[in-house]
Parts: structure tokens; C-alpha cells; sequence
């Protein structure tokens, strides 16, 4: 008789059982028909088919999420209200708007894969990219192509609805606590402590008599072991076999090979009553595994670096109350404050423009440099550049010390640089598990010919004891930690790697004016016709508008303290400015620039800015330079360790004062360009080099250098095209930084020794059969601990010696 059996069907896109009787089918021509359990999911297949990207059920056999509600109606007709809408934005624009999307569907690689080809489904959508560990979507669109709200429904449609809270985005609820680990532990110590107790019998040796009662208490260790098993070791477990998909071996694939060897050992035994098991010692090795992960997750807490970090962000902001002016922190703006920025300077918090007009250059935000002209009334987002004369405006939201710290950070301006140690830790990390898994191989082949009752202890205490997590941890915390000991002393670096580069630094570039020289303290006098006061008050207007040095003190000097708006503004670099005031054509800077038609220039032993009014030569700003006080000392310090050089726009009028210190390494007269190919020819010859200006026309060797370093006297001219920032007030301990820089090296260089030398001597022990799974579990998390520890402790240690600060 024939039976008939009815075919599963499968959903195509989640991989659930076809149950209901309303199958919705898709029909291709050129394959098999498809089935799906909803209209939902043939919706997203739909999508993914007429844009060519079914390639995405390739990396996975369910990539799939269930989706039940394909029609969203108006469901998020909310973000068609732009004010909604611009609460929610991280940027927006008339070509571009950016958000942070939460996602919590996000679960596998097929999710990665999918989110960051977005662009290929809808047109609009510029680019997107998953933050895995967040389960965040950064994504960038046009808004003149698909709205927000279109952008939404879209993501709901492919299966990942993004969640949606105005307190959230506000900041107005703090993100919860993960809790699951300490669950873990409850459930696993649960089970360990009561299969210890039917465990008692075994430790005390129970008569051959009572052989029913140590049966139940086998079965009943072994039901208490799956919980530990299936829950307790489910993260560990999970995290090898992704791995394992991804054809990569991480840390936790040992681990996991360890337990199951215990786990399957044990049921063996169990099964044929040969013998009572390792429930015991697999309850106990997960227990330790996961109080170990919850205290080094304490303990990376405590010891983050990531926060301090950015509450050392040394931005600062010009506010303006009333007639007066002064630089407060960034992270103290409050809404409706309102801050004053100079050309060149940066927007530090999302704010309405006061001012008629300015123009923006957003290419720190968008990778676009053309500038974007803004009238009064409009929002101007934290992250755009005042590109032109000083403007006013009035903060909306508080600044996002974060945002601007992601700004710095902005990988489109970061340069290409190789940094040896952090490559041989990622590297030594991963051939070391390859090497821990051959080592157990061997050690369970050699104990299973000389003694079978130690193989399976060796093995797996060999998996368990083996830990390259630490050589790859220490790393992260001895610069992070660095990093925040530089913060303290007013020294700010950009990343971890600047301190690795800063640590190989064999010859130094300094600037001269606003580096090496004081313009605070400078003495000014004006050379020429006798100014008119409506002309002393044009010449202040024009100085006002830029944050070089020099005219800095020219605006101080002339002692004016409301100054006129222009009409029209531009700078030259490394030339000078050009603006118009009440109809006058008014500039200033160099004699080129700005200096009689006869080029005939009285030059003295000063730094010398030229003044035309209309077109008409009426005489120059004498400054005279005041050095920075300990520079000799300071330069013979450098000098005793590394080549130094000296490039200046200005005239060679202070060759003399310098030669002692620099020799015949001094250029003057450079214009940016030069500055950049002399820098450029360093390292051709196999210099690393440090740049030291005062970001204003160093820009180009700043990015170009290995290290480009800002000095500055006021942090709210700051100037991002930098690697590290240093107050100036700190000028004097630069030979202390950079020596802090290689000593935090050689703790990264000493901690994989530590390592090295805890893995020999522990896997020398879990090889001979005498150490414990259980003892080696604890092991385990101790070593990662006391790399950390030893990391820590020895970057503060030598931070409190080298840098001499008090609160460090």
C-alpha cells in the first residue's frame, strides 16, 4: 500500500514552517516557484530579487526575519513633521541628511550584509554602515531622492524596523543595563552548587550497595548539567560556531571545544554507567567562565578610557554676554547661549545663525569642501567651519562632546600609517589560538597512549588555561590609559595610534610665529600714516575676523572693542585677508599681499603685518616677538635626542636670536606648499617627523607629518586637521610626552611577555594532567586581569614619574 507523506514547505526568506493553507507563492520563469509563510516576507523577496541581491540567502541558511505587516500605512506618518524630523537628524542638509538608527533585529552576518547595501534598493540612500556591538545603522541619504520617512518604512519593509524614541534620541532615558550575564551566573551557580551536593557521594566513595542510589544521582547531575549547558555555555558556544561560519577562529573556539569534550565525556559515561561523569567539574568551569567575563566586564568599566577621553575634549567656545567675551568649555554650552566663532572656526553645537550671513563648510561632516551660504534665521550643525568674517550664534541644543570627538576621528581624514605593535598583537592573537588548539590536539594523543584516565583533564585544561585575550588586551589599555594621563596634562591625542607614532619620532618640525614665539606678549606698533579713529575702527573690524595670532594682538591693540560687520571677507593663506567694511577695501598681511607697489619695505627685527586701505599703502603693524619662556632650555633638551628644523613665513629678522638653537636648519619665507614638501623630503629619507605649528597655514605639513601636533594658547581655535593638541602653557613638556609615548610602548611590549610567560608556565601544567578544567577556568580570567592590571598600573606608574602631574 502506498503511503503518502506530505511535503514540508519551507518558507524562502525565514526558513519557518509553511503552515497555514494561504501559501503565498512567487514565480520566476527561469526557477523554481518560492513559498513563504506571509505576505511579509515575499514582500522583502520581492524587493531583493528585482534589485539582484538574492545573494544575500547564500550566507546563511535562515538570513531571514519573520515579518507579518507589510503595510505600514500610516504607521510612521510622524516623520513627515519636520520639526520631528530635525530632532531625530545627526546632520541635515539640502543634498544630504544623516541619522543613527537603533536595531535591535540586527543578529548575523546576512543582517551586515544587507543594511550596508541598502543603496542598492532604493535610489537616495548614499551609504550605511552597522555598528554589530550597538546593533546601530549610520545611515546617510539624499533627502531630495527618498524622505525619512520613506527611509524607515523601507527598513521595516527588509525585515528591520529601527526603534524610534524622541526622549531616547533627546537623551532624556539612559540605556538599560545588560543583565544577562548575571541571569547566567544564577542559573549556572544554581545548578553547580546542588550537582556538587549529589556529587558528595562520589567525593566520599559510596559502597558497592548503594549502586541504584549513585545511578540517580548521575541522571539527576546530568538533568541539572543541561541548563549549564544550553544556557549557561550558550554564549560561549554561539560566538565559536559564528565563528567558525565566518571561517575564523576567535578565542572562544577553544573554550567551547573544552566544554563540549567535558560535556560529551560526561554523558558517555553517564549513558553506559561507566563511570560518574565531569558534571561536576563542567558546572564549575562554566561558572568561573562567566563570573570571570562579568569581572573583567566590571573591571574594562571602571577602567574605560573611552569617557574620559571625550570629557578631556579641549574644544572650547567664545560666549558672548552683553559686550564682553570669554572661552568657556564646550561641554559647559546650555541652550540659547550665545557664541561668537572666527573665521576658520568650528561650529561646536548645533545653533541658529544671528549673524546676515555666513558661509559654512560642512567637508568635516560630509567629505564635501564647497561651503554652503547660510542667512540669519537658519540651523547650522555642530561640525560646520565658518569659512569667511565672524558671525554670531545662538545655541539650540548642547553640545555633543561625542559628535565632535567622532569628527576628529572621521576616517576620511585619517592618513594611511602602519603601526607595528598593534599589527603584532592582532597577529600574534590569532596564531596563538591556532596554536593552542595543535597543542591540545598533541597532548590528547600523548596521554592516550601512556594514560587514558589523564587525556581528557590534559585536554581539556590545556583549551581552558591557553589565553591570548590578554596580549590583545593589554594593548587597548595601556594606550587608553595613556591617553587619559595625557588628557590631564592638557596634551590631547587624537587616537592610540598617534602615541605608537608619536613613540618613533626621530626629527621635529617647529613653526615660529604662535608656536614658538608669544603673541599675548608681543609689542605692537603701527608704522605708517596716522590713522583716523573710523579707520582704527575698520582696521579692528578686519582684524577681528581671523584667529591668527598676529591679528589677534592687533585687534587687542587697537583697544576697539565693537567691531563692524563686513560685507564681503577672504583669506589667502599664508598671505592674508581681504575684506570690506562700510564700502572700504581694506587688507592686511604680508608685503606681498598687502605692502607697497615699490616693494620697498623697512624692515627691522620684528614681525611685520602691511595694511592697505583701498588700495592704498598706509604703512605696517610692528610686532615684536616675545619667545616662549624656557624655549632654549626646551630646544636643548630635544636636540640631545632628535634633528630639529625651523620653518616661518616670515622674514629671516630673528636668524640670529634662532641660529643658536636650530643651526643652519631654519627656512623662512615658506608658504604652506613648502612647508608640506619639506616635510615630504624628511621622510623620504627615512625621518619620522613631527610637525609643531599653530594649525592656522600649517595645515598641509600637519596632515602630512607623521605627527602633526597644534599648539595653541586658546582651545577655541582649535583646529582639527591635527593628530594631538597641546595647551601651550605645556610647551615645555614635550620631551616628556614623547618619552611617555615610547615607555607606553614598552609596557604593551612588557605585558606580552607577562602573557607569554603565564601561558608557558600554565600550559606546561595543563600538559602534564595535573591541572584541574576547574582550576584552569579560573586561571583564565585572573591571567587577562593581571596583563590589564599590570598594563594599568605600570602606564600610571611611570605617567605620575615622567609627567609629574598631580592628579594623574
Amino acid at each position: 500500500m502506498e503511503t503518502l507523506t506530505e511535503e514540508k514547505i519551507t518558507c524562502a526568506h525565514c526558513g519557518s514552517d509553511c503552515l497555514d493553507t494561504n501559501v503565498t507563492i512567487y514565480s520566476l520563469s527561469d526557477e523554481a516557484d518560492k513559498y513563504f509563510c506571509c505576505e511579509g516576507c515575499k514582500t522583502v523577496y520581492e524587493i531583493l530579487a528585482e534589485n539582484g541581491m538574492c545573494s544575500y540567502y547564500d550566507l546563511s541558511d535562515k538570513p531571514g526575519i519573520k515579518l507579518n505587516n507589510p503595510e505600514w500605512g500610516e504607521r510612521f506618518a510622524f516623520l513627515d513633521n519636520e520639526a520631528i524630523a530635525a530632532s531625530l537628524l545627526d546632520f541635515s542638509s539640502p543634498t544630504l541628511c544623516r541619522i543613527t538608527f537603533a536595531i535591535p533585529t540586527i543578529h548575523c552576518s546576512s543582517c551586515i550584509w544587507l543594511l550596508e547595501n541598502l543603496y542598492k534598493l532604493r535610489e537616495g540612500i548614499q551609504a550605511s554602515r552597522v555598528n554589530f556591538l550597538k546593533k546601530e545603522l549610520a545611515l546617510s541619504f539624499d533627502p531630495r531622492h527618498i524622505t525619512l520617512r520613506q527611509a524607515v518604512e523601507l527598513l521595516a519593509k527588509i525585515g528591520y524596523e529601527p526603534h524610534l524614541s524622541l526622549q531616547e534620541y533627546n537623551g532624556k532615558t539612559q540605556k538599560k543595563a545588560n543583565h544577562s550575564i548575571i541571569l547566567k551566573i544564577g542559573v549556572t551557580g544554581f545548578c553547580a552548587g546542588n550537582i556538587m551536593i549529589l556529587s558528595l557521594g562520589e567525593y566520599f566513595g559510596l559502597s558497592t550497595n548503594d549502586q541504584s542510589f549513585r545511578t540517580l544521582f548521575s541522571w539527576l547531575t546530568a538533568l541539572l548539567s543541561l541548563p549549564v549547558f544550553f544556557y549557561g555555555a550558550s554564549g560561549y558556544l554561539l560566538s565559536a560556531y559564528q565563528s567558525l561560519r565566518e571561517r575564523i577562529i576567535n578565542i572562544d573556539v577553544p573554550i567551547s571545544l573544552g566544554i563540549i569534550t567535558l560535556f560529551g565525556r560526561s554523558l558517555y559515561e553517564t549513558l553506559s554507567h561507566s563511570g560518574p561523569g565531569y558534571w561536576d567539574s563542567l558546572s564549575g568551569l562554566v561558572l568561573f567562565l562567566l563570573v570571570g567575563k562579568w569581572v573583567q566586564a566590571r573591571t574594562y568599566e571602571n577602567l574605560s578610557f573611552e569617557r574620559n577621553y571625550q570629557s578631556y575634549f579641549p574644544l572650547a567656545a567664545t560666549i558672548v554676554k552683553g559686550t564682553q567675551a570669554q572661552s568657556i568649555p564646550v561641554s559647559d554650552l546650555q541652550k540659547n547661549d550665545r557664541i561668537r566663532v572666527f573665521n576658520q572656526g568650528l561650529v561646536v553645537a548645533d545653533s541658529q545663525l544671528l549673524s546676515p550671513l555666513a558661509q559654512i563648510d560642512y567637508s568635516f561632516v560630509t567629505g564635501e569642501s564647497e561651503p554652503v551660504e547660510k542667512k540669519a534665521g537658519d540651523l547650522i550643525y555642530a561640525g560646520g567651519r565658518q569659512m569667511g568674517a565672524q558671525i554670531e550664534l545662538l545655541v539650540q541644543k548642547p553640545a555633543s562632546q561625542s559628535y565632535l570627538t567622532g569628527l576628529w576621528n572621521n576616517e576620511a581624514f585619517d592618513k594611511e600609517k602602519t603601526t607595528p605593535v598593534t599589527r603584532l598583537a592582532s597577529q600574534f592573537s590569532r596564531w596563538f589560538t591556532f596554536f593552542t588548539l595543535t597543542l591540545a590536539a598533541c597532548t590528547a594523543i600523548f596521554w592516550f597512549f601512556t594514560d587514558q584516565s589523564l587525556m581528557w583533564n590534559a585536554f581539556t585544561a590545556v583549551l581552558m588555561v591557553a589565553c591570548p585575550c590578554a596580549l590583545s588586551l593589554s594593548m587597548p589599555f595601556t594606550m587608553g590609559t595613556a591617553m587619559g594621563i595625557f588628557g590631564r596634562n592638557h596634551f590631547y591625542v587624537k587616537n592610540p595610534a598617534v602615541i605608537q607614532h608619536l613613540a618613533t619620532i626621530s626629527h621635529i618640525v617647529f613653526d615660529k610665529t604662535g608656536t614658538l614665539t608669544q603673541a599675548r606678549k608681543a609689542v605692537v606698533q603701527f608704522v605708517g600714516l596716522d590713522l583716523r579713529a573710523e579707520e582704527r575702527q575698520w582696521v579692528a573690524s578686519v582684524a577681528a575676523q581671523s584667529s591668527h595670532p598676529l591679528s589677534r594682538k592687533i585687534c587687542e591693540w587697537l583697544g576697539i572693542e565693537t567691531a563692524i560687520t563686513p560685507t564681503a571677507f577672504r583669506e589667502t593663506a599664508g598671505q592674508g585677508i581681504e575684506v570690506i567694511v562700510q564700502g572700504r577695501t581694506i587688507r592686511m598681511g604680508s608685503a606681498a599681499f598687502a605692502g607697497p607697489e615699490d616693494g620697498n619695505v623697512n624692515g627691522g627685527n620684528e614681525s611685520q603685518v602691511f595694511l592697505t586701505i583701498d588700495y592704498e599703502y598706509r604703512g605696517h603693524f610692528a610686532i615684536q616677538n616675545q619667545y616662549r619662556a624656557g624655549l632654549t632650555g626646551l630646544m636643548k633638551r630635544l636636540k640631545k635626542h632628535y634633528q630639529l628644523s625651523l620653518l616661518s613665513g616670515d622674514r629671516p629678522v630673528d636668524q640670529p636670536v634662532l641660529e643658536p638653537l636650530f643651526g643652519e636648519a631654519m627656512h623662512f619665507r615658506q608658504t604652506p606648499e613648502a612647508k608640506l614638501s619639506y616635510v615630504q623630503v624628511l621622510q623620504e629619507s627615512g625621518a619620522a617627523v613631527l610637525m609643531v605649528g599653530d594649525g592656522l597655514n600649517d595645515a598641509g605639513a600637519l596632515k602630512q607629518s607623521d605627527v602633526g601636533l597644534v599648539l595653541t594658547d586658546d582651545v577655541n581655535t582649535f583646529f582639527p586637521a591635527c593628530d594631538a593638541l597641546l595647551d601651550a602653557s605645556r610647551f615645555n613638556r614635550l620631551p616628556d610626552f614623547i618619552r611617555f609615548s615610547r615607555v607606553s610602548v614598552n609596557i604593551v611590549k612588557a605585558s606580552f611577555l607577562v602573557s607569554l610567560v603565564y601561558n608557558f608556565v600554565g600550559l606546561s601544567w595543563a600538559v602534564s594532567g595535573h591541572l584541574s578544567p576547574v582550576i584552569a577556568a579560573i586561571l583564565m580570567p585572573v591571567s587577562s586581569l593581571s596583563v590589564v592590571l599590570f598594563s594599568v598600573g605600570a602606564t600610571h606608574l611611570y605617567g605620575k614619574r615622567m609627567c609629574k602631574c598631580a592628579d594623574v
